[in-house]
């Protein structure tokens, strides 16, 4: 951004990082951000010559230029049995408890997953990239190995592709491809373009069925590798971070290889027991 540019509020603020665009204009709402002294609006410019504060805190406009020149994004396996929250007032341990921490800005979560499901959850430094890529108008595919318990008919397996009434709202799988599996489990991989919460979950429960395992491995272009086990993380190289932008509508970022990031943390918090 340079001197004499002035863009919207929640833009700057996005995209360096601080949070997706709705959680910015959430914070707006709720009266938590300032610029010079004086509660933000909506849509509301700002340049580097503003001063901008969140719960009294100030935040650099001039950081958010380094934010979008140079986006960072992690691709982590979430095991069962962690939030997708910063802070859990229940204690138990989350999933921001196991990747990097920033020196400026902060990892932003591309969608969530509920506690007892597991798999891809994507983390960037780019608040737009994670507005759009969550942003239903997108239409990010994302797919979803699940093993269901109970008997499967084709007519149920009709009525989740043709659409179901769900008490938000109708929804349905673009896609069911059977998995295989034997007895009373049996493993389908289904997509979707939407993220409403818990949808598979109460699409197959619509059916008088429950899920007994329930795993995300793609969102959009990116897929789970199965290098990476429960709990770690690897960051994306420039070529996944390209596809997502792609996916996104955004134009391609500068992608110039920053300082490696490779090495597995140690976790900061001890699960209990362990």
């Amino acid at each position: 951004m340079t001197t004499n540019t002035k863009e919207r509020l929640q833009k700057v603020m996005a995209r360096a990082g601080l949070g997706s665009r709705r959680q910015v204009e959430d914070w707006i709402r709720a009266g938590r951000v300032q610029v010079n002294g004086q509660p933000a609006e909506l849509g509301q410019k700002v340049g580097e010559g503003d001063q901008l504060t969140i719960d009294g805190k100030p935040v650099s406009v001039r950081a958010s230029s380094a934010a979008k020149d140079r986006p960072r994004v992690l691709v982590y396996h979430k095991p069962v049995g962690e939030v997708t929250t910063r802070s859990d007032p229940e204690g138990r341990p989350t999933v921001f408890d196991q990747i990097p921490e920033l020196k400026t800005g902060r990892w932003i979560t591309i969608g969530r997953l509920d506690l007892n499901t597991s798999g891809l959850l994507l983390f960037t430094t780019h608040g737009d990239l994670a507005h759009r890529l969550m942003h239903p108008s997108s239409e990010i595919e994302r797919e979803y190995a699940v093993r269901v318990l109970g008997e499967v008919s084709p007519e149920m397996l009709k009525a989740l592709t043709t659409g179901v009434e769900l008490e938000d709202g109708k929804a349905h799988f673009d896609h069911i491809v059977d998995a295989g599996g034997s007895g009373a489990n049996h493993w389908y991989h289904v997509v979707l373009r939407e993220g409403r919460n818990r949808e598979v979950r109460r699409l197959w429960e619509s059916q008088g069925l429950k899920i007994s395992r329930l795993q995300r491995v793609r969102y959009g272009p990116i897929e789970l590798p199965r290098r990476v086990s429960p709990g770690k993380w690897e960051e994306l190289d420039a070529q996944g971070i390209a596809l997502l932008f792609a996916a996104a509508g955004l134009p391609k970022p500068d992608l110039t290889p920053p300082r490696r990031h490779t090495r597995h943390p140690q976790r900061r918090h001890k699960r209990p027991g362990s």
